[in-house]
């Protein structure tokens, strides 16, 4: 199988980082069994489960926090 991988870093707002995951949930709660993603002038198609695994992890250092929120099917 091959891997596509598209990783995108950016500093945003917390605002704009709560407008994001409200975007995702609504493609994850939709009647819609695909979701289309455009990122640099690339756009593809990712077929969306009825169930999938999800994961949630917390890092707290002594001057970084990480939330990391993985959906995988």
């Amino acid at each position: 199988m091959e891997i596509f991988e598209v990783e995108r870093q950016e500093t945003i707002t917390r605002q704009e980082a709560a407008t994001r995951l409200r975007r995702i949930a609504n493609l994850l709660s939709g009647d819609e069994d695909e979701a289309i993603f455009e990122r640099g002038g690339v756009r593809f198609e990712v077929t969306l489960p009825d169930e999938l695994n999800f994961k949630v992890e917390l890092e707290v250092g002594s001057e970084e926090r990480e939330l990391e929120i993985e959906l995988k099917w």
